[in-house]
C-alpha cells in the first residue's frame, strides 16, 4: 500500500520527499507510521521502474531538494491499480482506506462503482472476530464485556459503511440526485478493522 500512496499523492502534484512522507503519515501514520527505511527504497524502486521522476532542485537553504513527480507510466499504473485492487485491499480496513483515498482519481464512474461493489459484497458476508463451531459469534451471544465492545464497535462502523456505500453507488450509477463525488476528500480518521459483526 505504500507504493499506492506514493503514486496517489504524486498524481495530485509533485512533492518533495519530506512532504510526501507527511501526507502518507496523515493518511495512515496513526496506525502504521512510514519510516525513511521503507519510504525511500520504495521511491527508488518506482523511479527505477519509470513510474516516478526524481529531480534535484536548489533548496531554500544551501541543501538541494529532490522533487518527485509521476511519469505518464506512473499515472497509468496508478489507474490500473485502482481499477483492479487486490483482494486484501478490499478486505483489510487500512488498505481499503488507502485505496478509497485515491479512488476519485479514476475518471470512469463505472470503474469506481465496480470497486465499491466489491467492498459492499465483502461487508454483506457475515463475519466476526470470534467463532464457535464454525459459526460467527454475535454480540448478543458473547458473554465477555470487552469482546462485546469489539463486536458492537465493528457492527456500528460496518452499518455506517454499508449505508455510505449504498449512497455512493446510487450517485455513481445515476440513481441519486447529486453529482458523483470527485477528487480526494478529507482522510477518514476512524479505522474499521473488520466487517460488521452479526
Amino acid at each position: 500500500m505504500l507504493e499506492l500512496s506514493i503514486l496517489g499523492f504524486l498524481y495530485e502534484k509533485p512533492l518533495h520527499g519530506y512532504e510526501l512522507k507527511e501526507r502518507i503519515n496523515g493518511l495512515s501514520g496513526h496506525v502504521r507510521p512510514v519510516s525513511d527505511g521503507a519510504l525511500y527504497p520504495a521511491i527508488t524502486r518506482l523511479v527505477k521502474n519509470g513510474l516516478v521522476d526524481s529531480r534535484t532542485e536548489p533548496g531554500a537553504s544551501a541543501a538541494p531538494r529532490r522533487t518527485l513527480s509521476l511519469t505518464p507510466e506512473g499515472r497509468r499504473e496508478l489507474l490500473a491499480r485502482l481499477r483492479a485492487p487486490k483482494d486484501a485491499e478490499i478486505t483489510d480496513g487500512q488498505r481499503w482506506f488507502t485505496l478509497l483515498a485515491f479512488l476519485g482519481h479514476l475518471p470512469d464512474r463505472a470503474d469506481q462503482a465496480a470497486v465499491l461493489r466489491r467492498r459492499q459484497e465483502f461487508l454483506l458476508t457475515p463475519a466476526s472476530f470470534f467463532y464457535e463451531d464454525g459459526t460467527a459469534v454475535s454480540v448478543e451471544r458473547e458473554p465477555d464485556l470487552f469482546r462485546q465492545g469489539m463486536l458492537r464497535i465493528a457492527r456500528a462502523t460496518g452499518t455506517e459503511e454499508k449505508a455510505w456505500l449504498a449512497e455512493a453507488l446510487d450517485l455513481l450509477e445515476g440513481r441519486g440526485d447529486r453529482g458523483a463525488p470527485s477528487g480526494p476528500g478529507r482522510t477518514p480518521r476512524a479505522r474499521p478493522d473488520r466487517r460488521a459483526a452479526p
